[in-house]
């Protein structure tokens, strides 16, 4: 019965102008809808009431739910969403996890390997690797990089963060929450910011690099002393 089910529902959205390269393997709830000229990609869940716009793109294993989706959204293979809205032209994926409580603005990127979580991030702003963002409301036009977490959680209650628009947040960045970044702040590169920083300035932490020439020849040396 179930089966009979989703073929009805699969076949009334091909009726509609959806395309399906697997109907066999796409599971489609009775409440969602779905815009015409949309791609869904094979094992995709579509569940809840999700909103699908027109012109969107699935690539496929998709897990979806309760999600809101803008006119040509392209989900990459392996996404899991969960009560979020995704404005037009929003790009996300491969691998990320968008959780409850996320919008995304046009044209933001998502990118592989990143959480979002009660966040709010504004239009052209790009999340492409390995970045959890959560509780935080971030402009427009800004890049987080590589590495970025912003440690909202302080094993008793969470906090927000606030990043402004244009900012250049550098690779391997901490943000311990709660922090404001201003307009066109630049973040260097594994950075861990404590404080405010206003508009414009630059922010980071002073480290010192040092080099001991021959190191590897001198451990080479010690290790095959100490093999029995």
């Amino acid at each position: 019965m179930e089966r009979t089910l989703q073929e009805r529902i699969n076949r009334k959205w091909m009726e509609s102008g959806v395309t399906f390269q697997d109907p066999q393997t796409t599971y489609i709830e009775e409440g969602v809808r779905i815009g015409q000229d949309t791609f869904i990609g094979p094992n995709t869940h579509l569940l809840g009431h999700t909103v699908i716009g027109e012109r969107c793109r699935i690539d496929g294993n998709a897990y979806v739910t309760n999600a809101k989706l803008g006119n040509q959204v392209h989900l990459r293979f392996s996404v899991v969403l969960t009560d979020c809205r995704i404005e037009e032209g929003a790009v996300i994926g491969p691998f990320a996890h968008l959780r409850p409580g996320t919008s995304l603005g046009r044209g933001v990127h998502i990118g592989n390997f990143v959480e979002t979580k009660e966040a709010t991030i504004g239009a052209g702003t790009k999340a492409n690797h390995l970045t959890y963002l959560g509780d935080v409301t971030v402009g427009r036009e800004t890049n987080i990089g590589a590495g970025t977490i912003t440690c909202n959680y302080d094993g008793f209650q969470k906090y927000r963060s606030a990043i402004g628009d244009r900012v250049q947040v550098g690779s391997d960045s901490t943000l311990v929450a709660p922090v404001r970044l201003g307009d066109d702040v630049y973040v260097a590169t594994a950075t861990t910011v404590r404080h405010d920083v206003p508009a414009g300035g630059l922010v980071y932490n002073e480290r010192s690099e040092k080099v001991r020439e021959g190191w590897t020849e001198q451990k080479r040396k010690k290790m095959k002393k100490v093999k029995v």
